[in-house]
């Protein structure tokens, strides 16, 4: 493998465990998706927007 594709795999192996993470504890993972947009995902699967991401809490 080459640096771009090891780092690519780092990530997307973060993110995973980000999402087992927040499963085991009962919280969410916040992220950015495709459109710009920055969002929580909860562990059944439900997806938020951030309706004001300076915002630390809702």
């Amino acid at each position: 493998m080459n640096r771009v594709q090891d780092l690519s795999k780092l990530i997307k192996l973060t993110g995973e465990r980000a999402k087992l993470d927040a499963k085991a504890n009962g919280t969410y993972i916040v992220y950015k998706t495709d459109k710009g947009q920055i969002v929580r995902e909860y562990a059944n699967g439900e997806i938020v927007p951030v309706k004001d991401p300076g915002v630390t809490h809702e």
